[in-house]
């Protein structure tokens, strides 16, 4: 139940982060927040990350879905165990309902969080924390076998 909550609580707030964004400002406003240290600057991406291949948001709706697709499968079958994992591909498939339902509602995803040198959404921040926290399970595994030890805890 935890693993599904995620994914959609992720899902959400990304959605609702993206509706604020297009009905309170126009494509390439900016603004901060926080005394400056949150920059907004709306912007809508029709390709995939860093603004790379751009004009192939369906393409990527369509690699969005199977993904989706694949990891509950997965899931299903036993393949992603315990809490580290759960969560990880939790936010993966929270993050990718988020961008790839923007693709499929307006053939571009919107991003508006300026961070560095790019530009994302909410969405992006979980398909960045899912894989962390998925290797940071591969790595607790791997201690565990090293050392022997499995008692229970956060990675399952």
């Amino acid at each position: 139940m935890l693993f599904y909550a995620i994914a959609l609580v992720v899902a959400a707030i990304d959605q609702m982060l993206k509706i604020a964004v297009r009905v309170y400002m126009e494509v390439g406003e900016s603004a901060s927040l926080w005394n400056g240290r949150i920059l907004l600057t709306y912007y809508e991406n029709s390709g995939a990350a860093r603004s790379s291949f751009q004009g192939y948001g369906r393409l990527f709706m369509v690699v969005g879905i199977v993904v989706i697709v694949g990891l509950l499968i997965a899931r299903r079958k036993g393949h992603i165990k315990g809490f580290l994992a759960e969560s990880g591909t939790a936010l993966l498939v929270g993050g990718a309902a988020g961008n790839t339902l923007d693709r499929m509602l307006y053939g571009k995803v919107t991003d508006f969080l300026v961070m560095g040198e790019g530009i994302l959404n909410a969405a992006d921040l979980a398909l960045t924390a899912g894989p962390a926290l998925l290797l940071l399970h591969v790595v607790v595994q791997e201690w565990r076998e090293r050392t022997g030890s499995y008692r229970h805890d956060i990675s399952g």
